[in-house]
């Protein structure tokens, strides 16, 4: 399916010169949602996936649904102070300073094998991050899936080590 017929593209949004790409329109369309749901279930299927991570909240978007779909437990990934359980942390830079992201101490077994699941690879910081708890858990990351791909911005560099899905490219 040609899934950027679905994709609305906003014009300075949320700034001037920046083309936002909303994949709420796609969201809204059930039939052209489960298509692409079901794209990355396949895959996951392919990689022998024991669990799903995502980071909130568009990664949860994609990733629940594939969970679900394939009987395998979701692993959430938030902002420090979002979890009410032990977790450990992982800073990361962006363009005007840090953040931080955090996942559950028990929410990856180690050597389960591991899907990373998110609307749109930018830079690749946010992947990056998330990488990196799953891994600090001793989980082996077997693949990224992204909806949209902007692959001017080089965020697939970072993942050079990993197999990626994108199911649209900009």
């Amino acid at each position: 399916m040609d899934y950027k017929q679905h994709i609305t593209i906003v014009e300075d949004w949320p700034k001037e010169g920046i083309k936002f790409k909303d994949i709420t329109t796609l969201m809204d369309n059930g039939p052209a949602f489960k298509s692409a749901i079901d794209d990355i279930v396949e895959y996951a299927k392919q990689q022998n996936v024991d669990v799903i991570v995502g980071p909130e909240a568009r990664g949860f978007i994609v990733g629940c649904p594939v969970a679900y779909a394939l009987g395998v437990g979701f692993a959430p990934v938030r902002k420090e102070g979002k979890l009410p359980r032990d977790t450990i942390k992982v800073e990361y830079g962006l363009e005007y300073g840090t953040d931080a992201l955090t996942i559950h101490k028990d929410a990856i077994k180690p050597g389960q094998r591991v899907l990373f699941t998110d609307d749109l690879l930018a830079t690749g910081g946010t992947v990056e991050a998330t990488l990196d708890l799953v891994e600090q858990l001793g989980g082996e990351v077997v693949g990224c899936a992204f909806l949209i791909e902007l692959s001017y911005l080089n965020g697939r560099e970072k993942l050079k080590d990993y197999d990626i899905l994108t199911l649209m490219e900009y």
